[in-house]
């Protein structure tokens, strides 16, 4: 901490960016040795990472600057209520969590439509929906158009599950 007048420097802020700083030229080090025989293309298994690489060093310097010079500007404040946030609600992340946790469980046995519906069900309900069948009907909606997407434009295999005789019916 510097005097009184002077400008403020939190050790924490410090610590950060020069984390983000060193994690970004990391990044960018291990992009450049990774293969970049790619032939006449310019994009190659390389490029992302040393493009992710440079903007968290950006990133990270910026950081540093401007924990170095006062800390960083416009700071929010650690109350949630202060910076008109909620309070937690553990029942809406269990809702959630749970909902993460039967897609895990149902995708490769239900298929990707009905365990995309039911993540969206329960996502719906931890946000405070109180229509139920509503939610799972645009899942289910929402599960089948990206289901359909991923297996006719993008040529991925999404598991059918229960519903591959109704989807194998209509040719997919």
């Amino acid at each position: 901490m510097m005097a009184a007048g002077g400008p403020r420097r939190s050790p924490a802020e410090v610590a950060i960016s020069a984390v983000v700083l060193v994690l970004g030229i990391g990044v960018a080090v291990i992009g450049r040795s990774l293969s970049g025989k790619q032939g006449y293309a310019l994009v190659g298994p390389d490029m992302m990472p040393i493009v992710v690489g440079i903007g968290l060093s950006i990133l990270g310097a910026w950081l540093l600057v401007e924990s170095l010079s006062g800390g960083w500007r416009n700071p929010e404040p650690d109350v949630p209520e202060e910076r008109g946030d909620h309070a937690f609600i553990p029942g809406a992340f269990l809702w959630v969590l749970g909902g993460l946790a039967t897609q895990m469980v149902l995708v490769h046995t239900a298929g990707f439509v009905i365990a995309a519906g039911a993540l969206f069900f329960c996502v719906a309900r931890g946000f405070g929906s109180l229509r139920p069948l509503r939610d799972l009907v645009i899942g289910l909606l929402l599960g089948l158009v990206v289901f359909l997407f991923f297996v006719k434009f993008l040529n991925v295999n999404l598991p059918a599950g229960l519903l591959k005789p109704l989807l194998g019916a209509a040719g997919i």
